[in-house]
C-alpha cells in the first residue's frame, strides 16, 4: 500500500486515541497503521476526538510508527465526562475516570455545586483549555462515593457516553408491541414449530437470539439456524430503529447490561423462550456426510423451542448421555448429531486455515454491593464450540448468496496482518524455536492455525497465542466483500444476533425484502445510500462497546486483588518493557513488577522485547517464563496491580539496605 506522507496532501483527517502518558494516536481511514502524536503536539486533544493532522515523519526502524503533529480540533467526542472530585482550599478539580484522558478539569468555587471531596461526580466541560490553560468545566450530578463498587459499570458506561436511557418515542413505540406473537403475525410464513429446537446460551442469558435444530437426511444433515425475526418489529426509521443504530451494540458488563432495545423486545417478545411461538427467520442448510455444505434455503418461519439449554447442560448431555433418562432420549440423540457435525465443520475449518483463538475468557462474579468476590478463567465447553461452529457456517452461508447474487449488503471483513506486524511476530517466535512459512511478505492463515498446534499445552501457549491475536488487524464492518482473513472465509456477515447487534437487524431486512419478491432497482440503490453509513457506525459502536467491558475488568480485577496483597501466586511472564515485567495469573488478573522495585541488579530489555537480563548477575526473565509473585500493592486511580518476585522477597536487599 502505498503511504499517506507519499501522497497529496501530507494533512490527513482521523480519529484521537489519548494514553494516561499524553501522548496519543490518530486511526485514519485506509492507513494501516496509526499515527504517533509526541505529548507536545497534541494540541488538548481529547480521547475520541476527530483532528486534523500532519504527518512530520514516516515510520522507520524496528516498530517505530509514522509521528503527526495535531493541527486542528474538527469534533469533541466529549462533553461531559466522569471522575472524581478532589477539593482544595480555593478550588476543586476532576480526575477523568477514563484513564486516556490524562488532564485534570479544573472546578471554580462557584461551579463545584456542593460536591465532597472524594465523591465521584459527572462534570460538563466548558472549556477545552490550552497549552497553558488546564480544561475548565462544572459539575453536573453527583454519583456517590468513589469507593462504590456498585458504581463501576454505571459510571463506565457515562465515561463512554453509551446511551443508557431509552427516549419516550422509543419507550411508546415498545409499549405499543404485542406481549406474545398474535396468530395474523404467523401468516405466510414457513410453520417449522413440529421440527425439535433447542437454544444453548449461559445459565444469565435472557436475549435468546438463535435456536438450532438439526435432522438426518439422505446422505447427510439438514441443520436448522434460527434466528429472531426482530425486524418484524423494529421497522426502518421507526423511534426504535433509530435508538438502534445509535447504540449499535448491547454491552454486557459485569454486572450490567445496556441493551440495544427495550426489554419488552429483547428479553421478551423477540427473544426465542422455550415454549412460546417465536417469529424467525431461518437459515435451512443441507450437509453431506463430510460436512460439506450441499443446498440451503433462507425462509421467514415460525418456531416454537422445545428446549432451553445451558452450555453446561447441553456439554453434559453431549459428553455423558447415560445420565439421563428416556424421557431425553430425543434431544440426547440431536445433540449427539449435532456434535458429530460440528466436529466436521471444525476439521473443514480448520484445513482451510481459519484460526480458533482459544483464549480463556474472565468470569467476574459479583456479590451484593458490586464487589468481585471471585474471578475465574471461562473456557469454551463443547456445546459453546457447537454453537460457534453453527453460527459460523450459517453467517458465510447467508453472506455468500448474497455476494453471488450482487446485492448490497453489509459484510463483516477482516484483513490480513500487514508485513510489519508479521514480520515482528516472526522474529519473537523465533527465539522460542518456532517458525513460520512467510512468502512475499504474505501470509495464509493457516500458518497461524500451524502455530497455535504447535504450541498447544506449552507454557508459552497463553503468551504467543495473545501475540498471534495482536498482530491481527481489527475486523470491521464493510459495503464492500474482501473476504474474512483470520476464519480463511470468501464471504462472512453477522447474520446470528439482531438483538443485540445493529449489522444483523439491517441485513435482516434486505434478506426479507428480497424473498418477498426482490429488490427493486430503487431499493437496491436505497440500500447502497445508507448502508456504508451503518457499517462504519457499527464498527465505531462496537469499538466502543469492547473497550468499556475492558476498562470495567480492569476496575474489578484490581479492586479483587486489593483484598489479596502479600499474597503469593504463580503466574507466567506476559510481557516485558523498559520499565517492568508483565505477569499474567490464571484467573486472568494482570500485575507489574517495577524495575525500580528490582534491587538485586541493573536490568536491560533485549531488542526483541523477549528478555530482561541483569547487567551484573545474569538473571534473566523471559517471555512466557513462569514466575511466583506476591500482590504489593493496588492503585484504584490507575487501576494497576503491582506484583514483586515472590521467591526473592525474604533474601533480595531492600532499598533500605543501600543507605
Amino acid at each position: 500500500m502505498k503511504e499517506k506522507w507519499d501522497m497529496d496532501p501530507e494533512t490527513v483527517t482521523g480519529t484521537f486515541s489519548g494514553s494516561q502518558k499524553g501522548f496519543g494516536f490518530i486511526s485514519v481511514p485506509g492507513m494501516e497503521e496509526d499515527l504517533f502524536v509526541p505529548m507536545d503536539y497534541t494540541r488538548q486533544a481529547f480521547h475520541g476526538d476527530t483532528v486534523m493532522a500532519l504527518i512530520v515523519a514516516p515510520a522507520e526502524g524496528h516498530g517505530k510508527r509514522a509521528q503527526a503533529h495535531v493541527t486542528r480540533i474538527l469534533k469533541r467526542a466529549f462533553t461531559e465526562l466522569t471522575g472524581v472530585y478532589q477539593k482544595n482550599k480555593k478550588y476543586g478539580f476532576v480526575v477523568p475516570d477514563l484513564a486516556k484522558i490524562p488532564t485534570d478539569i479544573f472546578i471554580p468555587p462557584k461551579c463545584a455545586r456542593g460536591a465532597k471531596n472524594g465523591q465521584r461526580v459527572v462534570v460538563e466541560i466548558t472549556d477545552y483549555g490550552s497549552y497553558k490553560k488546564s480544561p475548565e468545566g462544572k459539575i453536573k450530578e453527583i454519583l456517590g462515593d468513589a469507593d462504590d463498587p456498585s458504581l463501576d459499570s454505571a459510571v463506565v458506561v457515562r465515561a463512554f457516553q453509551i446511551p443508557d436511557a431509552f427516549p419516550k418515542a422509543a419507550r411508546r413505540q415498545a409499549r405499543m408491541l404485542p406481549d406474545e406473537v398474535p396468530e395474523s403475525d404467523k401468516a405466510g410464513r414457513t410453520d417449522l414449530r413440529d421440527l425439535l429446537t433447542v437454544t444453548i446460551d449461559g445459565a444469565d442469558t435472557k436475549d435468546f437470539d438463535d435456536a438450532i435444530s438439526l435432522t438426518r437426511v439422505a446422505g447427510g444433515f439438514r441443520l436448522g439456524v434460527h434466528i429472531a425475526d426482530v425486524s418484524h418489529y423494529v421497522t426502518e426509521g421507526s423511534p426504535l430503529d433509530q435508538e438502534a443504530i445509535h447504540r449499535g451494540t448491547s454491552v454486557y458488563l459485569p454486572g450490567l447490561v445496556v441493551p440495544m432495545l427495550p426489554e419488552a423486545l429483547s428479553n421478551g417478545l423477540c427473544s426465542l423462550k422455550a415454549g412460546e411461538d417465536r417469529l424467525t427467520l431461518s437459515c435451512l442448510i443441507t450437509l453431506d456426510e463430510k460436512g460439506r455444505v450441499t443446498d440451503h434455503q433462507i425462509m421467514e418461519s415460525v418456531i416454537r423451542v422445545d428446549r432451553r439449554l445451558t452450555y453446561p447442560q447441553a456439554s453434559e448431555m453431549i459428553e455423558a448421555p447415560d445420565r439421563f433418562g428416556e424421557a431425553d432420549a430425543d434431544i440426547l440423540h440431536m445433540l449427539k448429531d449435532m456434535y458429530d457435525l460440528s466436529l466436521l465443520l471444525r476439521e473443514k475449518r480448520r484445513k482451510r486455515g481459519g484460526i480458533d483463538f482459544d483464549l480463556p475468557e474472565s468470569k467476574i462474579t459479583l456479590d451484593e454491593k458490586g464487589f468481585p468476590v471471585k474471578i475465574e478463567a471461562y473456557d469454551r465447553n463443547e456445546a459453546s464450540r457447537l454453537i460457534e461452529d453453527f453460527m459460523l457456517l450459517a453467517n458465510e452461508t447467508v453472506a455468500e448468496d448474497f455476494y453471488w447474487q450482487e446485492l448490497p449488503f453489509v459484510y463483516r471483513c477482516h484483513e490480513a496482518p500487514d508485513t510489519d506486524r508479521i514480520r515482528r511476530l516472526f522474529i519473537f517466535i523465533r527465539n522460542f524455536g518456532y517458525q513460520m512459512n512467510i512468502r512475499q511478505e504474505t501470509v495464509h492463515p493457516g500458518e497461524f492455525q500451524k502455530l497455535l498446534g504447535r504450541i498447544e499445552g506449552m507454557p508459552e501457549e497463553v503468551m504467543i497465542t495473545r501475540l498471534v491475536l495482536r498482530s491481527m488487524q481489527r475486523a470491521a464492518y464493510t459495503t464492500s466483500n474482501y473476504g474474512h482473513f483470520g476464519l480463511a472465509a470468501s464471504c462472512y456477515c453477522h447474520f446470528t444476533s439482531p438483538i443485540r447487534r445493529y449489522p444483523d437487524l439491517q441485513i435482516h431486512r434486505i434478506i426479507k425484502e428480497h424473498l418477498k419478491g426482490g429488490l427493486s432497482e430503487e431499493r437496491q440503490a436505497h440500500y447502497r445510500t445508507i448502508l456504508p453509513d451503518i457499517a462504519a457506525a457499527s464498527s465505531v459502536t462496537e469499538r466502543r462497546a469492547d473497550e468499556a467491558e475492558r476498562e470495567v475488568n480492569k476496575i474489578k480485577k484490581a479492586e479483587y486483588m486489593s483484598q489479596r496483597i502479600g499474597q503469593c501466586y504463580d503466574g507466567v511472564i506476559s510481557g516485558l518493557k523498559n520499565w517492568g515485567i508483565y505477569v499474567e495469573l490464571p484467573n486472568t488478573c494482570e500485575g507489574l513488577i517495577r524495575l525500580e522495585d528490582l534491587w538485586d541488579d541493573y536490568y536491560l530489555l533485549d531488542d526483541n522485547g523477549c528478555e530482561l537480563t541483569g547487567e551484573d548477575h545474569g538473571r534473566v526473565f523471559r517471555l512466557g517464563d513462569p514466575i511466583r509473585i506476591r500482590v504489593l500493592g493496588v492503585d484504584m486511580t490507575t487501576r494497576t496491580v503491582a506484583f514483586e518476585p515472590a521467591d526473592e522477597v525474604d533474601g533480595r536487599l531492600r532499598p533500605e539496605d543501600y543507605l
